[in-house]
């Protein structure tokens, strides 16, 4: 090949790629837009992915046919937990704990090895009920009470996608998709919903939380009168709710309250639930698609007597949800629903390995870093897919997938492809036939990896490029960057000089992906104000808008714009690692 033949393979066609991508965009009936790394897959695996649908299509059909529907899904989704802690019971050997069912799970269907989410709970979510990276949406980063914002109406999730094809759908458990009003799961799509708004954390926020130093401050009444105190309520987040629940079409309102008690009861409650619509759906025919996310730990909560020999704090909570995985797996048997149900259960991040609590046995298994960070111990977790008589048991699946890969599949296996928006990208891919074929038949061979709003880091295949703290020398032209995740899976010695010859394949990723951004511009969250739209308001809940209309009177700037200014530096808090 000449000299000029050869630049311009390595130019130009990609260039013709992403023109060929847009003139299929602009023209003929609306189709799903996804990043500009696809495009660049399609061209060369269009033929061979189509005629894998066919045969798809067949399968999906004559499984409709059978069984008089499309298949049920349940998607279970808990928190920072590496890759490798369950799943895995030579290794849950080595740190004192185990996960029977959750193995079970894993052998009698798909263990995934490379499953990438966000790199903390809020945006993986978030990215989940979107198909879409959270940064496009300004869902990025963990919010805290009084949030003031959420996940926004206009976008389109799942529930919303699937409920317009006949599913009925329900969440219980973890929210943490903001505050306000249009980010109630209930307003989301879902027909019904029992969730908390906020993270764990709000487990402390008790007086009892408060006596012990683990939060400090939150509850004045504890503390002798402070004659230096002049706002009321000032720091504290005065009148926040820690569960809602509500039905499609109506107002929510609080459940239980705000003790560490009704803490503890959200999650055996939604196991309740959860078990229930099944239940209830199975027998009146109709599909449906049930999230269960559980809060998962309780931080006050004392683990008397210890269930395991490492007495860790997630050791010791793996107990109730690897119970409930086996009680889900157990009813879809007994409901003789299994073999057109797809149950999916993975974590949402990586563990919490910056500053974690003490004894809590936060672990970072095989890769380095956690929950915040972009390295892979940040984006890697467990997760597991069961379909008896669909998905061969023994699967170890080495291909990449993305949380919100779950978005597109779901659709496609619910018939529901044609309700996904066609406006806007949606980064997550069809992977269908990863999950009736197997290995190696996944659509996508790349990850882009934000840290909060920040890219940080892209995957291609097995090499990756930090773009976030790439060296000192890094704006000459050398970073050092570049990392082989098979010889180097903790990513500690950057390969300069082996992998240099990535860099411009690299830069070109990231300028075709920014420049689809451009063509499609991110959007801000949601914003307003928190806990509005609920039935039994507490005074103290409905003070929060009183207080802000009282505040405004007196500044001079006006509601709207108060509630949608974000202060510097107020998208790294909470954002762990980053």
């Amino acid at each position: 090949m000449s000299k000029l033949r050869f630049l311009f393979s390595l130019t130009v066609i990609p260039v013709l790629v992403l023109s060929l991508a847009g003139n299929a965009l602009a023209k003929g009936p609306a189709k799903i837009i996804h990043d500009a790394e696809y495009y660049i897959l399609e061209a060369q695996n269009g033929k061979k992915w189509a005629a894998e649908d066919k045969e798809l299509d067949k399968k999906l059909a004559k499984l409709k046919k059978k069984y008089g529907q499309p298949p049920n899904i349940v998607y279970i989704l808990w928190d920072d937990t590496a890759f490798g802690a369950a799943g895995f019971p030579g290794l849950q050997k080595n740190f004192g704990y185990e996960t029977p069912k959750m193995n079970k799970m894993a052998a009698e269907g798909i263990n995934f090895t490379r499953m990438y989410t966000e790199p903390s709970c809020t945006p993986t979510r978030a990215a989940f009920l979107t198909g879409r990276h959270p940064v496009r949406h300004g869902m990025g980063v963990v919010g805290m009470p009084h949030e003031f914002s959420g996940l926004r109406a206009e976008e389109v999730t799942i529930a919303e996608v699937l409920s317009k094809a006949g599913y009925a759908t329900a969440f219980y458990g973890k929210g943490h998709l903001g505050d306000i009003e249009e980010s109630y799961l209930h307003n989301q799509g879902f027909d019904e919903a029992l969730f908390t708004p906020m993270n764990q954390i709000t487990s402390l926020y008790s007086p009892q939380g408060n006596a012990v130093n683990a939060v400090l401050g939150l509850h004045p009444e504890i503390y002798p009168p402070d004659p230096y105190r002049l706002d009321n309520p000032g720091l504290v987040p005065a009148g926040w709710v820690q569960i809602i629940e509500g039905k499609k079409g109506e107002q929510g309102k609080e459940w239980c309250g705000t003790s560490n008690e009704c803490y503890e009861k959200v999650d055996r409650e939604s196991e309740k639930r959860t078990l229930e619509f099944i239940r209830k759906n199975a027998k009146a025919g109709k599909p449906f698609f049930a999230a269960y996310w559980p809060n998962f730990l309780n931080f006050l909560k004392p683990d008397m007597p210890k269930k395991t020999h490492s007495g860790g704090k997630v050791a010791e909570a793996f107990g109730a949800l690897d119970a409930f995985v086996g009680q889900v797996m157990e009813k879809l048997k007994e409901l003789g629903i299994a073999e057109n149900t797809l149950f999916i259960a993975m974590a949402d991040n990586g563990p919490m390995v910056h500053s974690p609590p003490p004894g809590w046995g936060m672990l970072p298994m095989i890769y380095r870093g956690g929950k915040g960070d972009f390295t892979e111990g940040g984006v890697r977790t467990p997760a597991f897919a069961w379909w008896p008589g669909v998905i061969k048991a023994g699967q170890v699946v080495g291909d990449i997938i993305h949380v919100t890969d779950l978005y597109t599949t779901f659709a496609r296996l619910g018939g529901a492809t044609k309700y996904i928006p066609t406006d806007r990208v949606v980064d997550g891919l069809d992977q269908t036939a990863l999950l009736l074929k197997g290995d190696a038949h996944s659509r996508r061979d790349y990850v882009f990896i934000y840290a909060g709003h920040e890219i940080g880091a892209t995957v291609k295949g097995r090499y990756k490029r930090h773009w976030i703290g790439a060296g000192e020398v890094a704006a000459s032209g050398m970073p050092e960057a570049y990392f082989d995740l098979y010889q180097d899976p903790r990513e500690e010695n950057p390969q300069l000089v082996p992998l240099i010859h990535t860099q411009g394949q690299f830069n070109r990723m990231l300028a075709r992906h920014e420049l689809f951004k451009k063509k499609y511009p991110d959007m801000p969250n949601g914003h307003g104000i928190p806990y509005t739209g609920l039935s039994n308001a507490r005074p103290e809940t409905k003070a929060i808008a009183e207080r802000v209309k009282r505040t405004m009177e007196s500044m001079p700037f006006d509601v709207k714009e108060y509630l949608e200014f974000d202060a510097p530096g107020s998208d790294s808090v909470g954002d762990w690692g980053h």
